[in-house]
């Protein structure tokens, strides 16, 4: 069994996006796992129920508690009926983890509008959907701390101008959310994961194109969706008290370089 540290003990989580496509583990699962380890009860969300099940069964393996729950979270209905899940599994809400997202590499001379429509309802709008019903929910406690996850993608430019689009909406709904809801005892931050090796990209990942990844970063290293769950758990945690409306950024120091400022060779150094 694995020991439970307990710096989420008595809290409840949802966590979207907490199965894992493909082989590994991605950064919903690891988030959860997370939870579920220091002590939360979580709300295992994913579209594919098998994959929460699976996240579930390893969570019930080393010790924590968890519920398995299958809804789209671009839907206001499922969103709703998830939240009405949690209120009766658990009695009360404390973290929400919006963890979906998806990406498709096109300018806007090249997208197809209904693909941009896809990414953006997905990436932007299911996580104002699971808030717009759990924040009633953190209401009746308290207060509650919702976790958005965002992108360094978000923060400048990329391959995909609709993905790029879609985290910085991330950010700006974080913050606007932590503005509004924050005297309700509502804490809202975003992470911004850099590089992070998940089932999600490793598909399309070369050897020689994750070598180039990790030259990026100021640490010379590729992340793992533990470092964005770790992250996770500090913003769902107390000792984060005080920590709202914020984009954590986890990327090694990849936002701080410029590709264009060193050589290879000097990144290697």
């Amino acid at each position: 069994m694995v020991e439970r540290l307990g710096r989420l003990e008595g809290k409840v989580a949802i966590v979207t996006g907490a199965g894992t496509r493909g082989e590994g583990v991605g950064n919903g699962k690891a988030a959860a796992t997370l939870f579920a380890r220091e002590g939360a009860r979580v709300v295992l969300v994913d579209l594919e129920i098998d994959r929460a099940k699976e996240t579930l069964a390893d969570i019930e393996a080393g010790g924590g508690i968890a519920s398995a729950f299958q809804a789209d979270v671009t839907s206001d209905e499922q969103c709703k009926a998830l939240a009405d899940f949690a209120a009766a599994q658990y009695s009360r809400l404390d973290i929400l983890d919006n963890n979906v997202g998806n990406s498709h590499s096109a300018t806007v001379t090249e997208i197809d509008p209904a693909d941009w429509d896809s990414i953006m309802e997905l990436n932007v709008k299911s996580m104002m959907l699971t808030s717009r019903h759990a924040i009633p929910l953190m209401k009746e406690t308290g207060g509650g701390s919702i976790i958005n996850i965002a992108s360094i993608a978000g923060l400048r430019a990329s391959k995909s101008t609709v993905y790029t689009a879609s985290k910085a909406a991330v950010i700006g709904l974080t913050i606007s959310m932590a503005g509004d809801h924050g005297r309700e005892g509502i804490r809202v931050n975003a992470i911004s994961p850099g590089p992070v090796f998940t089932p999600m990209v490793a598909w399309r990942l070369s050897d020689e194109m994750r070598a180039h990844r990790r030259n990026t970063t100021a640490l010379g290293t590729e992340g793992t969706p533990w470092d964005v769950g770790w992250a996770a758990v500090y913003l769902a945690s107390d000792e984060s008290r005080w920590v709202t409306g914020t984009v954590l950024t986890v990327d090694g120091g990849s936002s701080i370089l410029s590709r264009h400022a060193y050589t290879d060779a000097e990144m290697n150094e």
